[in-house]
């Protein structure tokens, strides 16, 4: 591959463009700068057979990402499973779900090993010794981990109040770790100001054009999954808003590049009612994104209180017809325990989010019952596991003893539902009991 697809940055205000440089803010208008693409030689070079002939993995649609060379970081990342949920499908009262699972990918199990792989293959083409990042969890630990495959030095910034399992899984890989006092805002300016400093590669930062277009890839494996075709519907987890925005941005450019033909297709948003500022913009009709000061959620991976690309999810969703949910702490548990218990897939609490406000799109009549829906879930359940330890119960205690275990069985057996004995969780009450706390998200 070669500079040919990818040849400058340009902005998503004015359009004018920039070297392809550690850059990421327009100097006249201060919009985004995100890659440009020369989609005609694309076309004339890429193909479902080429495409298809490749390893799995998430560069197997290399011409749509930005860098210059073959990729050095992440060659195992992506082409994670699309799982026709049957089980659940029936439970949300559907014909046709199905679970984009990143719980799975490599080497971090979110889908921020995404984007770290492309901003890190970027970081390595300019020049970067060291890399950093502001991040609410995944993204530290997939920086971590990424650099330390790849040789680089690291910095991770996180709120100090992060979930341990995530500190956790950043330290482990070595990287220096910063606990910062302040919500991610705060980690985000501070990190701004460093990059400025000490010249760092910060991957959300100077080399965010590069990193956002690692999303695309979920979009590009889902049609491909799909038997080259984009489902109906795509309910998509938001913090910042950009993975939102680069799925629509993948169907787009799969049919301007030749790889499927133009469909209808509608892109929702879910988010935690406890920072909720897109969701809101999306229900009172503006693209106006109110910040939130103080965001209160179990879902912190989705606590993002002014999101970058806000305006453009908000304008995604009202482009393509979709439409955005937010839900509370209990309805993001009931999501978590409603996808495990149906499909045997363990999400994080934004997971949860997605399926719960799925469940609200559907219930509303905003998602057809009868049309095909995707939902995207982003991180495992491992990864935040201390946000429902205490809403599932605990192992029941015997002595290594028959008759024990016979008395405990009766007892279940005659205390369990027949529709849960049939292997069919009890699903229509778990709404209910996530709509009576909306006090968070």
């Amino acid at each position: 591959m070669g500079t040919e697809f990818f040849s400058q940055l340009k902005c998503r205000e004015c359009g004018r463009h920039y070297p392809k440089k550690a850059i990421h803010v327009c100097e006249f208008d201060f919009g985004p700068l995100e890659a440009d693409y020369d989609y005609d030689l694309i076309k004339r070079s890429i193909s479902r057979a080429a495409i298809e002939s490749r390893p799995q993995s998430m560069w197997r649609y290399r011409e749509l990402l930005p860098i210059d060379g073959e990729p050095t970081v992440g060659l195992q990342v992506g082409f994670t499973p699309l799982v026709k949920a049957d089980r659940l499908a029936k439970a949300l009262g559907v014909k046709e779900l199905y679970v984009k699972n990143d719980t799975v990918n490599y080497p971090t199990l979110s889908f921020k090993d995404r984007v770290v792989s492309v901003a890190l293959s970027r970081a390595r083409e300019l020049g970067f010794e060291v890399v950093a990042c502001a991040s609410t969890g995944n993204l530290a630990n997939s920086v971590a981990a990424n650099a330390a495959g790849a040789g680089l030095r690291s910095y991770v910034l996180i709120p100090a109040d992060l979930e341990q399992s995530k500190v956790l899984n950043s330290l482990v890989y070595g990287t220096n770790v910063i606990g910062i006092h302040g919500a991610y805002d705060q980690v985000n300016r501070l990190c701004s100001e460093i990059a400025g400093k000490y010249g760092w590669g910060f991957v959300n930062v100077n080399l965010r054009p590069y990193y956002a277009e690692g999303s695309k890839t979920m979009g590009f494996e889902i049609i491909e999954q799909l038997g080259w075709r984009t489902p109906q519907h795509t309910v998509v987890p938001m913090a910042s808003g950009s993975l939102l925005t680069k799925i629509c941005k993948a169907y787009q450019e799969a049919t301007k590049v030749g790889l499927i033909d133009e469909q209808r297709f509608s892109v929702h948003g879910a988010q935690a009612t406890g920072c909720s500022p897109i969701s809101v913009a999306h229900k009172a009709g503006t693209d106006l994104i109110r910040p939130v000061q103080k965001p209160k959620t179990i879902a912190k991976s989705l606590a993002i209180g002014t999101p970058a690309d806000g305006y453009y999810a908000v304008n995604v969703m009202r482009d393509t017809n979709g439409s955005a949910e937010d839900v509370s702490d209990a309805e993001i548990i009931e999501g978590i325990k409603l996808l495990a218990q149906c499909e045997g897939i363990f999400a994080e609490t934004a997971g949860g989010v997605t399926v719960a406000c799925a469940k609200k799109l559907i219930d509303t009549g905003k998602i057809p019952r009868d049309e095909s829906i995707v939902l995207c879930i982003t991180g495992h359940g491992l990864k935040t596991a201390e946000a429902v330890a205490e809403h599932i119960g605990a192992p029941r205690l015997i002595n290594p003893s028959l008759r024990e275990f016979d008395s405990l069985l009766h007892a279940e057996l005659t205390a369990v539902p027949a529709g849960h004995r049939n292997g069919q969780p009890a699903i229509a009450g778990a709404a209910r009991a996530g709509e009576s706390d909306a006090s968070l998200i």
